[in-house]
């Protein structure tokens, strides 16, 4: 294994809850309430296409791209003031640097991105920054996962992804690369047998990648 690519969300940082948070204030505006089965559809993928499973799901009587400006917003704000890395974050990226390439592949937009890099001061850790912006096909495509790959200028056999929702774990997998779920008590329910790995947290994500490298880091 030559690289470990992190997704973003719920998975480097705690921000699913500020989605969550968000998309509940949302539907509420409209007098409508969102399912947790509606929220896992929409986790890992497109902005764009999150939101039009909400949209959808919800019979809200507005176009996805006005919803999706309603949260851009309201993430924004939430992200600039209650931004969290997850446990073990620093521990495993501190862990891997040097000694694998280290990639973020995130179905979230590149101003998400920044704000993250910016409020954690890890930019200089990771040699490829892939965000949704230029990408078609969102998880559980693995469309994200490929181009991340060809930017390590390596094969998906020799790149470990970490993902906390199904959708990526899925994408992850189809593009080829070693595949560890690192589910979060907001994707804990969702399906992951099609992983190589479940990890109970990022320090366990860290020993199995050395276990699986044959040494100690």
């Amino acid at each position: 294994m030559k690289a470990l690519i992190f997704d973003m969300d719920g998975l480097m940082i705690d921000s699913e809850r500020l989605y969550f948070a968000a998309e509940q204030d949302i539907a509420e505006t409209f007098g409508k309430r969102v399912r947790e089965e509606t929220l896992w559809k929409m986790m890992g993928r497109k902005p764009i296409e999150g939101i039009r499973i909400f949209v959808e799901d919800l019979d809200i009587p507005a176009s996805p791209e006005e919803v999706l400006q309603m949260r851009h917003v309201a993430m924004l704000e939430k992200m600039r003031s209650d931004l969290a890395p997850m446990p073990g974050l620093n521990f495993i990226v501190e862990r891997f640097f040097g000694y694998l390439k280290l990639a973020i592949a995130t179905g979230a937009p590149a101003e998400y991105m920044d704000i993250t890099l910016d409020t954690l001061q890890i930019r200089n850790r990771f040699s490829v920054l892939q965000a949704s912006d230029d990408v078609i096909n969102g998880k559980p495509d693995p469309e994200i996962y490929l181009k991340t790959c060809r930017k390590l200028d390596l094969e998906p056999a020799d790149c470990i992804v970490l993902e906390d929702s199904s959708n990526g774990a899925m994408a992850g997998k189809r593009a080829g690369c070693y595949c560890i779920a690192v589910p979060t008590e907001y994707t804990k329910k969702q399906v992951f047998d099609f992983a190589h790995y479940r990890a109970k947290d990022l320090y366990d994500a860290a020993f199995h990648i050395e276990e699986l490298l044959g040494q100690v880091i």
